[in-house]
């Protein structure tokens, strides 16, 4: 990993946790390294971060930092290189009719219950306890940098908005569009929402000028995090340096 000493971070400390079990891999133990303090952490600081392989949970800033495992790795997509495949382009097709809101940070009863649905289809076999209102806020809700929600409705019925579909929460930064946590609609099978909005952000940092979308830490060897291969070209963070990930 990035050593600390390289980074003009001098105004922080870092700090290694206890050892936990890890979410994505079976019998693994895992430990984060986590920034402090959180209020020095504005956006020019966390962007140097990013760019060390940092995420951010609410104000809580982390990255890997495992004893015996570097099967984590940060992920970046380069966008104006980025080729959609013919999935993708697919799924972008499919969900081109969806409303497209970007909103401040703030809570939303409507937003919470899609997030609730989500955590319970998605992850009703992970041993761990469900967010309640104030965890959720903690999470997606609080932040010390340019941050947005970004709402996915069907087209309106009448006078009324259209069905909530798929909720995204992103960090705008000097260097990219940070992707800091989607939810979605499980209820349709065949609906790919997960991809459009990635697609949606490449897009935007496009529109913005911004060189990269960040795509948090892509994991081979597990289900929920291996995906990110899919788009391409994509960049991890290896031995200190970013450098291409081929999909297999």
């Amino acid at each position: 990993m990035t050593q600390l000493k390289e980074l003009p971070l001098t105004t922080l400390q870092f700090y290694a946790t206890a050892p936990y079990p890890c979410s994505y891999l079976p019998g693994k133990i895992a430990r984060s390294q986590v920034a402090t303090p959180s209020h020095l952490i504005h956006a020019d600081l966390y962007g140097e971060l990013v760019n060390a392989g940092f995420r951010r949970s609410g104000l809580y800033t982390y990255r890997p930092y495992c004893d015996e495992c570097r099967a984590c790795i940060a992920t970046r997509i380069p966008v104006a290189q980025f080729q959609a495949n013919r999935s993708q382009r697919r799924s972008w097709k499919k969900h081109q009719g969806l409303e497209i809101r970007v909103l401040n940070l703030g809570y939303q009863e409507e937003h919470y219950e899609l997030y609730q649905q989500y955590q319970m289809t998605r992850h009703a076999d992970d041993d761990m306890d469900r967010d309640d209102q104030d965890q959720y806020m903690q999470f997606l809700l609080q932040s010390r940098v340019n941050s947005r929600i970004v709402e996915f409705r069907d087209g309106p019925q009448d006078t009324h908005p259209g069905k909530l579909r798929m909720v995204s929460m992103i960090d705008i930064l000097e260097q990219g569009i940070s992707s800091v946590y989607t939810f979605f609609d499980t209820t349709n099978p065949s609906a790919s929402y997960g991809t459009y909005s990635i697609l949606w952000q490449i897009r935007q940092a496009l529109e913005l000028e911004l060189p990269y979308l960040y795509l948090g830490y892509y994991i081979e060897n597990s289900e929920k995090m291996s995906y990110k291969a899919k788009f391409q070209p994509i960049e991890g963070l290896i031995d200190d340096h970013w450098q291409a990930i081929v999909a297999r």
